[in-house]
């Protein structure tokens, strides 16, 4: 059944997702931010998840994420379930990879909705979703020389 607009602005814009990368330089909030406006959202949410000093109660000392060649093609599967679950207006997610240090920008993504409550529901099912079916791997090494591949689908 197709969604009933009230208002000409409420209709679907034609491709809710804006930007989806993989990339192995640092990211930007505000790129992100700025890829899900859309005029007829009312509510924008947005998760940036970053490098801690610290998992399972040992010292990160340096931390590496890589991917499967598929990654992209499978961050698209994800967004798009989302974008048919959910009123998205807009769709944003950007995962890096390569060598990074405490405090770096690891994954941002954005979803924007017509309602706040949307956005949250939305952003919360792209970021749980991509990290538990999108191929990319955390490796973490600790201070005192042992190490963890986290995330191996």
């Amino acid at each position: 059944m197709a969604p009933i607009h009230d208002h000409p602005g409420e209709q679907t814009a034609q491709d809710p997702i804006r930007l989806l990368e993989i990339r192995d330089t640092p990211l930007s909030v505000d790129e992100i931010f700025r890829a899900v406006g859309d005029d007829a959202a009312g509510g924008t949410a947005l998760f940036v998840g970053t490098v801690r000093n610290h998992d399972g109660g040992q010292d990160v000392g340096a931390l590496g994420y890589s991917c499967h060649p598929s990654a992209q093609d499978e961050m698209r599967r994800v967004a798009e379930k989302v974008v048919a679950d959910y009123p998205v207006r807009a769709l944003a997610a950007v995962h890096r990879v390569g060598e990074l240090v405490v405090g770096d920008l690891a994954v941002v993504v954005a979803v924007s909705c017509p309602h706040r409550a949307e956005a949250f529901a939305a952003c919360r099912k792209l970021i749980d979703d991509l990290k538990h079916e999108v191929p990319i791997w955390k490796h973490q090494r600790f201070s005192d020389g042992t190490e963890e591949w986290v995330g191996a689908c």
